[in-house]
């Protein structure tokens, strides 16, 4: 299949000249405007660039910026006169693939076409084995998880909205990635959006993108994740946590199949899967009044539940291997074994971070150990005595505050302390204080901690 090249020079004739030389090997486009430019590399799934350093008043490492922001993977050849040579440069450290200068000779450009086309095809390859070998460290024999498959194989051609449940950790965007991956929406795009990890005030925007001058700092219109995610799926992470105000927004575009961006009139129509997911019950949120009843039946057409680990222990030696061959890799070492001490430590453990915990455990035993096999003492302190794990302690420590405090102070305080007694590990730490990780982030921000 031949690879789509866009060309964008703000000399026509230097368009016309490298599409009529290499209209018979590859899908040719081209374009004066920059602005334009962005919207063809959507439209028509662009996968090498030859981009111009300068574009009259434009700078060509700007749109590099915003070619790389809407899709990583696009392989970027910048054109340059030979006075630019240090820029260009510049823009191979942000990401560019290489540089040819100017004027441009056609037979180097040739060779260079064809390695970025190889470069290309490899990268996509890469990535293709990378998402398998992911999915494999999180499948599993037990009955539980074969439960899972079956119910992403029944859904996987239909677009129905999905909610996925379960604890931190047990894998819920790898089950939303074999759902988008194994169906019909596969050579769509996939757009993630952790509801927990970006800020209420940019979430929205994030989301639904926003015009020039929207705001102050939108120096230029963005599409947010819902078009990016046009004839693909949208996933959204950590869904508990949307601010209500925001939900009542999102709920008007899953019913209507379009968004406004901030600052906008014109709607856009949106081709869209939403799958969601949460480890909260979003049920009891929804009684509490602190998630939105409409929008819940909204996503939660057909549920997932994904098991914790110490449900399906069974998982675990499969998991064991694939973890420490895995890190073995990574870190260049030679394959380890584990002593049957050790293993029977982590086949017994009760893991509380599911199978992210399981991973770091044994990646810490791979950089720790120094022999070929791995012993007992080269597992985390925690795994032989679980009761030192923070966040399964209730502890009798006491923090002493004077009288006349502000409740702020006892707030920023405690959480401080309890950040301290959690060795700085906030996860456990919102676990203890019984906030969320979004709230303990904030907080810690706003006490300036």
């Amino acid at each position: 299949m031949k690879p789509n090249i866009l060309v964008i020079d703000d000399e026509e004739a230097i368009c016309a000249s490298i599409r009529f030389a290499f209209e018979d090997d590859y899908h040719m486009f081209t374009t004066t405007n920059p602005h334009k430019a962005l919207g063809l590399i959507k439209a028509k799934k662009i996968d090498i660039v030859l981009l111009d350093l300068r574009l009259g008043h434009v700078s060509g490492l700007d749109i590099l910026q915003s070619i790389k922001e809407k899709d990583a993977s696009i392989t970027v050849i910048m054109m340059t006169a030979y006075a630019s040579i240090e820029t260009s440069i510049e823009a191979i450290k942000k990401g560019a693939y290489y540089y040819i200068e100017k004027p441009i000779n056609i037979e180097k450009l040739s060779v260079l076409l064809l390695r970025a086309s190889q470069f290309k095809h490899l990268a996509n390859r890469l990535e293709k084995l990378e998402n398998k070998e992911n999915q494999r460290a999180f499948l599993g024999s037990s009955k539980a998880m074969k439960t899972v498959f079956t119910m992403i194989d029944r859904i996987k051609y239909i677009d129905s909205s999905v909610l996925i449940s379960g604890e931190s950790g047990t894998g819920k965007e790898l089950v939303a990635r074999q759902i988008h991956f194994s169906g019909k929406r596969k050579n769509g795009p996939l757009e993630i959006v952790n509801c927990a990890a970006i800020p209420e005030n940019l979430l929205e925007s994030e989301l639904f993108g926003y015009e020039k001058g929207a705001f102050t700092g939108a120096t230029a219109a963005k599409d947010g994740k819902c078009v990016a995610a046009n004839g693909g799926s949208l996933f959204l992470d950590e869904i508990s946590e949307m601010p209500l105000a925001l939900q009542a927004k999102l709920l008007r575009v899953i019913q209507e199949r379009e968004v406004t961006p901030l600052g906008s009139n014109k709607r856009k129509t949106l081709d869209v899967r939403i799958i969601s997911a949460a480890n909260k019950n979003i049920s009891e949120m929804v009684k509490e009044g602190t998630f939105r009843e409409d929008l819940f039946f909204r996503l939660n057409v057909i549920p997932i539940q994904i098991p914790p680990l110490r449900e399906r222990k069974e998982d675990l030696p499969l998991l064991i291997d694939y973890f420490l061959n895995k890190y073995c890799d990574e870190m260049g070492r030679e394959r380890k074994l584990i002593s049957a001490n050790a293993r029977k430590q982590l086949l017994n453990y009760h893991y509380p971070g599911n199978v992210r915990e399981l991973g770091n455990m044994v990646e810490y035993a791979v950089a720790l150990s120094m022999g070929e096999i791995i012993e007992e003492t080269d597992l985390p302190q925690f795994v032989h005595h679980p009761a030192d794990d923070p966040s399964l302690t209730t502890t009798t420590e006491e923090i002493t505050m004077p009288l006349g405090l502000s409740m702020k102070e006892v707030e920023k305080r405690m959480i401080a302390a309890t950040l301290k007694y959690c060795n700085e590990h906030r996860q456990k730490t919102a676990k203890i204080l019984k906030i969320s990780e979004r709230s303990l982030r904030d907080k810690i921000k706003i006490y300036d901690i």
